[in-house]
C-alpha cells in the first residue's frame, strides 16, 4: 500500500520566520485573490492524486530458500552434478587348492541334441573333487556355450549332446581341474603348460578338453573382455582341438582373434573372441602357434 502524499502546508516554524503579509485587498482584488487560492489548491490536490496513483510499487520481496541471503532474489541453481556410475568391481575368485586329488564328480542327466546336422558327438562334463565350482553349474555353462549357433554346431557338420557321467560310452569329456592336475594330464600327452611360475594354460589331452581352474576363475591379464567370454573361449578352444582343429594366428590387427588362436598367451593385436563362427561364417586365421616368451 502506498502512503498518501500530504497536501502542501506551512509548518509552525515556517510561520514564525515568514515575513508579515500585507493587509488583504478589498473588493474585486480580494475576490480575485480568493479565486486564485482555490484554483491553486485544486491543482495541487490533482497533482498529488496523480503522483499517488503513478508512484512505482516497491519491488516484491523474495523469500530466500536454503542457502540464499534474505532479500536477494534466488537465481536458478543447477542440481547436484551426477556422478558417473562406477563399473561393478569384479568379485574376488573363490579360494582353491593348486593341486587336487585327481578324482571327479560328473554332471548328471543329459542335454538336448545341440545342432541340426552332422554326425552326433556325445560328451560328459566333470569337475575335480573339492574345487569351488559345482558340476551342474559347470555343465550348464558348457551346454550353453556348445549349444550356441556361433559355436561348433554353426557349421551344420556336427551335433553335440551331453550325456550323464555314468553313461556306457561318450565321445569326449570336458573337465574342470586344478592347475596341478592339469599339469599332469597335459604332460602325459607331451604338453608343458607351465608358464609364469605355475601350470598356466588349459589343453587337449586325448579325449579330454582340460580346462585349468585358475584360468577359468581368473582369465588372463588385459584380455579385454568379461570373464564369461574368456570361459567360453577356453571351452570352445579345447573342444575345437578334440574335434580336430589346430592352432591359428591373428589374421589382421584390430580384427577378432580366431577361437583357435592361443589367446591365453597373446592376442597379437586382435581382439578377444570366443566363437568359431561369426555372422554365420567360419572365422579362422592362418595356421600357426604362439611360442610365449618367459
Amino acid at each position: 500500500m502506498v502512503d498518501p502524499v500530504p497536501s502542501p502546508s506551512i509548518t509552525q516554524d515556517a510561520r514564525r520566520s515568514a515575513p508579515r503579509s500585507p493587509a488583504p485587498a478589498r473588493g474585486p482584488r480580494r475576490l480575485f485573490t480568493v479565486l486564485a487560492s482555490v484554483l491553486l489548491i485544486a491543482v495541487a490536490g490533482g497533482v498529488g492524486g496523480y503522483l499517488a496513483v503513478r508512484r512505482p510499487a516497491p519491488a516484491a520481496t523474495v523469500l530466500p530458500g536454503p542457502g540464499v541471503t534474505a532479500g536477494v532474489a534466488a537465481s536458478p541453481t543447477a542440481g547436484p552434478t551426477p556422478t558417473a556410475t562406477a563399473p561393478p568391481t569384479p568379485s574376488a575368485p573363490p579360494s582353491y587348492a593348486m593341486n587336487g586329488p585327481g578324482t571327479y564328480v560328473y554332471a548328471s542327466g543329459s542335454s538336448a541334441v545341440l545342432g541340426t546336422a552332422g554326425g552326433l558327438r556325445t560328451y560328459r562334463v566333470a569337475v575335480e573333487t573339492g574345487i569351488p565350482v559345482a558340476a551342474e553349474d559347470f555343465a550348464a555353462i558348457v551346454d550353453r556355450t556348445l549349444g550356441d549357433q556361433r559355436s561348433w554346431i554353426g557349421g551344420a557338420n556336427v551335433r553335440l549332446q551331453r550325456v550323464a557321467g555314468d553313461a556306457a560310452s561318450s565321445g569326449f569329456t570336458v573337465a574342470l581341474v586344478t592347475p596341478g592336475t592339469a599339469q599332469k594330464l597335459c604332460g602325459a600327452v607331451g604338453l608343458d603348460i607351465f608358464w609364469h611360475g605355475e601350470p598356466y594354460t588349459s589343453c587337449q589331452a586325448g579325449a579330454r578338453a582340460v580346462i585349468n581352474l585358475s584360468r577359468y576363475l581368473k582369465a588372463v591379464p588385459n584380455y579385454g573382455a568379461p570373464l564369461a567370454d574368456y570361459q567360453q573361449y577356453a571351452i570352445n578352444h579345447e573342444v575345437g582341438h578334440v574335434l580336430g582343429h589346430g592352432h591359428e594366428l591373428c589374421p589382421t590387427k584390430g580384427q577378432p582373434a580366431p577361437v583357435m588362436q592361443q589367446q591365453t598367451f597373446d592376442l597379437q593385436g586382435c581382439t578377444a573372441n570366443s566363437w568359431p563362427y561369426l555372422n554365420g561364417q567360419r572365422y579362422a586365421g592362418p595356421p600357426g602357434r604362439i611360442v610365449p616368451s618367459d
